[in-house]
């Protein structure tokens, strides 16, 4: 094929701008000289009565100014017609429930591909979502595919499984003609899989889990057992610290918001507790305050000192000499904690109105605000009320908790499971101190509607 410009051009970044569909086992070559594009392909590789797109990126540009010549695609076929036939849709986050918006690729295998095809073989088509989280495929053949789209890390076209995310669809899709405006674009749930390290892998898993154990040679594995014992070593040889999340010392820890945090006593190694060396008061008076003490089940490390706080209140954390040892039985020195609760003004309160939900299902409602996640419960009423919310943004979901396990189940490929629905709050709502919010939760979010509009428009042009 040649391509003749009015004035003289370049080629670059052939192997990252060039694209081929349906994507060729060995991509053609392509060389810029003068005012010509020449692009050669091995003619044995082109399937017959099948139509071919060559997408030119940005890889062509003019020589003086370096403009790239952009959305150029050249289109032949190896039969007697064009195939014409479209596909579209969205990729949604699926632990999150909105719009997936970084780099996806949208993949369709032939309908006689298996599952293990999309771990082992590159796709017959590829289309990247842009910006809005929608794909779009043209001049497709009136077939049928199987269709699938992967976040990758390494951009082989194929699913590595650790690191990856995927999404499939659950029967085969069709594609359909450009004049079609009944058809409504497909969506798919990118997730990442849960590794299950205490079973054997899954027999039609295996090349996933040789792929991974291949990653590590056994010097990598020999030098991390060293770095390990030697790691092992410093912290026996620590000297036995610790640190407490409240300190009038420091800006961050001066105030203590009981509401939804634990006081906690952190220790740099493992450490044996004395509780009848702590005492906690209420500053003004010097009035004891029962607590209990116990152990951190996930921070093998960390002690929770659990008591009923009163609001707006001074309290003192003392910490007598060998209040905690180490297994060495080297004794801790004393140490003293003040710290105040915040007040209720400090908080804001937020109560949501739930759309009707089945009564046959049970449904998860989750709080998250920008960093943390802040609760999680299951829906009972049609109103779920927060208080005692630091200002934050905070964001909603309701998940469809299908098997009732109280959490959010991710997909599983092989097992041809998807992961469990989650309808994501349309916006973010930004509390402040002493507000209190009304917000009907909206499942519909707008931006999906709107990317549908918007790719309805898009195939009518």
């Amino acid at each position: 094929l040649e391509l003749t410009f009015d004035e003289y051009i370049t080629v670059s970044d052939v192997v990252t701008e060039v694209t081929t569909s349906p994507i060729l086992s060995m991509p053609p070559s392509v060389v810029g000289l003068n005012k010509k594009v020449t692009v050669k392909i091995v003619d044995s590789l082109l399937d017959s009565n099948t139509t071919y797109r060559i997408s030119f990126g940005k890889a062509i540009k003019d020589l003086h100014e370096g403009n790239p010549f952009t959305k150029y695609t050249y289109t032949f076929s190896t039969g007697a017609y064009f195939d014409s036939m479209q596909l579209s849709g969205i990729v949604i986050d699926a632990a999150k429930g909105t719009v997936d918006t970084g780099s996806v690729v949208v993949e369709l295998y032939p309908a006689s591909a298996k599952d293990s095809d999309v771990i082992k073989k590159k796709p017959k088509y590829i289309a990247k979502t842009n910006e809005r989280g929608v794909f779009t495929f043209k001049g497709l053949p009136d077939k049928a595919f199987r269709l699938y789209a992967l976040k990758e890390t390494n951009n082989n076209l194929i699913y590595d499984g650790t690191g990856e995310k995927i999404a499939f669809r659950d029967s085969l899709v069709r594609p359909h003609a450009q004049s079609d405006t009944l058809f409504t674009p497909l969506e798919l749930r990118v997730f990442t899989e849960k590794i299950d390290t205490t079973q054997p892998a899954k027999k039609s898993d295996s090349l996933k889990s040789k792929s991974a154990a291949a990653a590590i040679s056994p010097r990598d594995s020999i030098a991390a057992s060293k770095e390990a014992a030697k790691n092992k070593a410093k912290v026996k040889d620590t000297v036995l610290a610790c640190s407490v999340n409240v300190d009038t010392t420091n800006p961050e820890k001066r105030t203590f918001d009981f509401a939804h945090k634990k006081l906690r006593i952190s220790f740099n190694k493992k450490a044996i507790l004395s509780s009848g060396k702590i005492a906690l008061v209420e500053t003004e008076g010097n009035v004891p305050v029962a607590f209990v003490a116990e152990a951190d089940t996930l921070k093998r490390c960390e002690f929770m000192v659990r008591a009923d706080f009163k609001e707006n209140t001074a309290y003192t954390l003392r910490l007598s000499k060998g209040f905690a040892k180490d297994t060495a039985g080297n004794e801790m020195m004393p140490a003293r904690y003040r710290f105040r609760t915040l007040q209720e003004d400090d908080y804001g309160k937020i109560r949501v109105h739930l759309p009707a939900l089945g009564a046959d299902t049970a449904y998860l409602f989750r709080v998250d605000a920008e960093k943390d996640s802040v609760t999680q419960i299951s829906i009972k009423d049609s109103v779920v009320t927060l208080s005692r919310l630091l200002p934050a943004k905070y964001s909603f979901r309701i998940i469809v908790d299908e098997n009732r396990d109280g959490y959010w189940t991710t997909g599983d490929l092989f097992a041809h499971r998807q992961p469990e629905r989650v309808m994501s709050h349309f916006e973010t709502v930004n509390l402040k101190a002493g507000w209190e919010q009304d917000i009907d939760f909206s499942p519909n979010s707008p931006i999906v509607k709107d990317e549908k509009a918007k790719n309805k428009a898009e195939l009518k042009k």
